[in-house]
């Protein structure tokens, strides 16, 4: 699963939130391990995240608890049956996939695909057609 522009937007909040030790994650162990918020009451959170307090907890049970926790079982799986070995070199590819990403983001686009009228196209305006009406080329056969 990609994470999104708003997920990353969340997880920066959810960090410094975290920091000032306004929430707090904890593991919970009831028959099924997950992640919980913590702390993620009051107008401070709907206020800080920008959505409701019901949305803040699905979006982190979304990131945390199926996103990462499912890398890691891929990981997991992945290691069980090829070993340790490629690990070395998935994080070299991940690294430079990140700061690819990177620059990127820093990179500005131009849109050189756009189309322009030539010089010598006449630019139409709203009330000229471009092509004329079928009527026009009716031909009256009852005559």
């Amino acid at each position: 699963m990609k994470l999104t522009c708003k997920d990353r937007d969340f997880l920066e909040r959810l960090k410094a939130l975290l920091q000032v030790k306004e929430l707090s994650i904890d593991l919970k162990e009831d028959g099924y391990k997950r992640f919980v918020l913590r702390q993620n009451y009051g107008d401070k959170v709907e206020k800080e995240f920008h959505m409701s307090r019901q949305g803040v907890r699905w979006r982190f049970h979304r990131i945390l608890n199926e996103a990462y926790v499912a890398s890691y079982e891929t990981i997991f799986w992945l290691e069980s049956n090829f070993g340790t070995e490629l690990r070395q070199m998935a994080m070299e590819i991940a690294k430079e996939r990140v700061e690819l990403r990177k620059k990127a983001q820093n990179i500005e686009f131009f849109d050189d695909s756009r189309r322009e009228n030539a010089p010598s196209e006449p630019k139409l305006g709203p009330t000229q057609l471009t092509r004329e009406l079928p009527s026009q080329n009716f031909v009256n056969v009852d005559r």
